[in-house]
């Protein structure tokens, strides 16, 4: 018999001699049959889908166990590139709190679809979204099933101001009958907005009132499923991070600004750097009373300059999860004193930071946070000096 050490970046138990075993634990032990016998972090997975449904991985983790999941992902991927660093106690989104979700819907079943597989789970409870979302998942059940779409549907769920943010992309049934069902459905919801794209884009349907979700306190015009933090819990632990990093700064550089979670919220004079247009137009308008400058750049192909760096107190990086290896090229050389770096996959982050420690920055802590609740999904933010 083995005893279960960790958890692998897929979730899987390992034992100190390397054994893999699904859903373990740490502390649990691993018979020499396979079989888990449950230690003291593993608990009863509260969700009857667990772990068919793709949605979570780890419910079978205590939150000390998960914490410790979240914090060892990323301590992992630094050691690899040889770096250590101050890794603080891992912020954690509660339980039916994800204000962001992408459902699929096909002949009467409606969920997320099973781990490595196209199969959709029927959804009958779930612990991980917001009671605003999941209260819309036996209706929209009904819907398709009334509306009987070609092929399957993409149901796209956001929690904004308003209310719930519903994109929908599928080919419907052309006609009245269809349009009619549509309205009613929003309007029998209280959606804040329901569009449909059915391969040429959103186009609203139902929006009594402009969307917006609230950043930094400023209402922001929500584009049609949008990046926002997949928790406010989680946005508010990354933004703490990143206020912190940047503490006395007056001028920063927010690159990568998407809606403005960061630029909003700091109290500097900030320029806002964003490649998706829509982003960059809900950001500009949102700004227009506050000391903020917004362009509409990609950053792939024209990253800031080294001069252009040297302009600011200080920089916050927000890169997808590829990282941004040509715009880290250039803070690399520049005099900018510090950095808030905040990532969602912690190996293009340990990659980008070993470039920076090579350059002559000093990763000082990293915040490990977790708020896609059970999943192997984490995020990050750290704050780089020289």
């Amino acid at each position: 018999m083995s005893l279960i050490v960790r958890v692998a970046a897929r979730g899987d138990g390992i034992t100190a001699d390397g054994r893999h075993a699904a859903s373990a634990a740490p502390g649990d032990t691993l018979t020499d049959t396979g079989e888990v016998i449950p230690g003291p972090h593993h608990q009863p997975p509260p969700c009857r889908h667990f772990p068919e449904c793709g949605g979570c991985q780890l419910q079978h983790l205590d939150d000390d166990s998960y914490a410790a999941f979240v914090a060892d992902r990323i301590a992992t991927a630094l050691a690899a590139q040889g770096i250590e660093a101050d890794l603080r106690p891992t912020a954690l989104s509660p339980p039916r709190t994800r204000r962001r979700a992408t459902l699929h819907a096909e002949g009467g079943l409606i969920g997320f679809t099973e781990q490595a597989s196209h199969r959709i789970v029927d959804m009958r409870e779930c612990h991980v979204l917001h009671p605003a979302l999941f209260v819309l998942v036996g209706p929209l059940r009904a819907l398709v099933q009334r509306l009987r779409p070609k092929g399957r549907v993409e149901l796209h769920l956001t929690l904004a101001d308003q209310g719930v943010d519903l994109l929908v992309k599928a080919t419907l049934p052309p006609g009245l009958a269809a349009a009619e069902a549509i309205t009613a459905f929003a309007q029998a919801h209280a959606l804040a907005r329901l569009s449909i794209d059915e391969g040429y884009g959103p186009e609203a349907r139902w929006e009594p009132q402009p969307v917006t979700v609230t950043l930094g306190g400023t209402p922001v015009a929500l584009p049609s499923a949008a990046f926002l933090q997949a928790t406010a819990e989680g946005e508010a632990a990354l933004v703490a991070a990143v206020r912190e990093a940047t503490a006395g700064a007056a001028t920063v550089a927010d690159l990568f600004a998407g809606l403005g979670t960061f630029a909003l919220a700091l109290p500097a004079k900030v320029y806002a750097a964003e490649g998706a247009r829509d982003a960059h137009l809900a950001l500009k308008a949102a700004s227009a009373q506050r000391p903020l400058f917004t362009e509409h750049r990609d950053l792939f192909r024209r990253p800031l300059t080294v001069a252009e760096l040297d302009r600011f107190d200080a920089i916050v990086l927000d890169p997808p999860r590829a990282g941004a290896r040509e715009q880290i090229a250039k803070i690399e050389a520049a005099k900018t004193p510090r950095l808030a770096y905040v990532s969602c996959n912690p190996s293009s982050f340990a990659r980008d930071a070993k470039a920076l420690c090579e350059g002559g920055w000093r990763l000082d802590w990293v915040q490990p946070v977790g708020q896609f609740r059970w999943s192997t999904h984490v995020e990050l933010a750290a704050r780089f000096s020289r």
